[in-house]
């Protein structure tokens, strides 16, 4: 494979580009359960890993969302406010509580994924399946060396 030269320009900047990609796609779906549902994104994102994953602790989901604690916490506070989320106990741990869904909160997510899912089926169809499934492999693959960088590596 041929090396590339450095970026020059911003625009030429992959991790710039994915965020810019990533942005847009979610904005064009926060609108939608904005709208319906009067969410916002962190909250949405929440609510999308509790309908999932079922009663996680707010640490369980900061590392699941990649989100920092105090937006978590304060999307599931509000989520605790409409109904949409409940805490229990965590019978594992007693100095953390889990947060699940309501059955209001199913409700939603319920209403929500099929907005979401046609909303990527629009956005993705410029790609062929093929394409599609190995953008998601190029994706996964990302994420995971993502997560092997060591801080220091980079100051050398």
């Amino acid at each position: 494979m041929p090396s590339r030269q450095p970026a020059k320009r911003l625009a030429e900047f992959l991790p710039y580009q994915l965020s810019i990609a990533s942005n847009a796609i979610s904005t064009r779906i926060a609108e939608q359960y904005r709208k319906r549902f009067a969410l916002k994104t962190t909250e949405w994102r929440i609510m999308a890993v509790l309908g999932d994953s079922g009663p996680l602790t707010q640490r369980e989901l900061s590392q699941m969302t990649l989100m920092d604690k105090v937006p978590v916490n304060r999307a599931c506070k509000v989520l605790e406010t409409r109904g949409l989320a409940k805490r229990a106990p965590n019978a594992k741990d007693g100095r953390s509580h889990l947060l699940e869904l309501t059955a209001e909160g199913r409700a939603v997510h319920a209403g929500i994924m099929p907005l979401a899912l046609k909303i990527e089926a629009e956005m993705f169809s410029v790609l062929s399946a093929e394409e599609q499934e190995t953008f998601r492999e190029m994706l996964s693959r990302l994420r995971d060396n993502a997560g092997e960088f060591d801080a220091e590596s980079l100051a050398d």
